[in-house]
């Protein structure tokens, strides 16, 4: 392969990660924490792209809440516990819910909608909505990877006497293993972004403290929206 053929290669992979609207979506996320990091909470440039980058976002996010709509009415893998099914189906019901609610207070901020007092309220409850998924999404992923965990070991145990990487059944379990790590401790830096954004421990976590986490949970989102083979490749 020339150079001009490996340069259109990685051209052709940018822009078929770009093409799609929730990477575009992570991308204004990392730069809107990212900002509210450098600026602290103080006025100026950064809190003022942290304001416009947070009101661009809530367009690319119109209608979203269908993909919750849907996953709440899916059928779940065969097999789950119901607690956690009914932890998943509380998340995708929670989130639903929080973007419905973004889009008023999108309005809201638009003018459009001119009650700025109840805006206001409807943009906490939503908050209130993803903090309370997100923590539904940690429990949800602890408990997977505890299944995950007694099927490896099981898994292990039959494979005792030869090399388990070599596993192809073992080595997809491990990678799924990783992937919800990764989403657990997601999930987590969500649930300290949602308690910054919300007041709830202003002494602790400040707005930088909340701009520090949200950039990284960002990168993670950015990370797991990569196509599957260059994550391989990066692995």
């Amino acid at each position: 392969m020339t150079t001009l053929d490996a340069t259109r290669a990685e051209l052709a992979f940018v822009v078929l990660y770009l093409n799609k609207a929730e990477t575009r979506d992570k991308i204004c996320r990392a730069i809107q924490y990212g900002s509210k990091f450098l600026s602290n909470g103080e006025p100026g440039t950064a809190q003022n792209v942290d304001k416009s980058t947070s009101l661009a976002r809530k367009v690319f996010r119109l209608f979203k809440f269908v993909n919750n709509l849907h996953a709440l009415i899916s059928p779940t893998p065969q097999g789950t516990p119901l607690p956690l099914i009914l932890l998943g189906k509380a998340k995708d019901a929670l989130l639903s819910t929080f973007l419905i609610l973004d889009q008023i207070v999108w309005l809201g901020r638009t003018g459009i909608y001119k009650n700025k007092e109840q805006a206001d309220l409807i943009g906490r409850i939503s908050l209130y909505c993803w903090l309370s998924s997100s923590v539904c999404t940690s429990l949800v992923e602890v408990g997977e990877l505890g299944r995950l965990s007694a099927s490896m070991k099981k898994l292990e145990k039959e494979l005792k006497n030869s090399d388990k990487y070599q596993d192809e059944l073992y080595r997809a379990k491990l990678k799924k293993s990783n992937e919800r790590s990764l989403a657990l401790i997601k999930s987590g830096m969500d649930t300290v972004v949602a308690v910054g954004l919300l007041q709830l421990a202003p002494k602790k976590v400040t707005p930088r403290v909340t701009g520090a986490f949200g950039f990284a949970s960002s990168l993670i989102s950015c990370y797991q929206l990569l196509p599957s083979p260059a994550k391989s490749k990066a692995s």
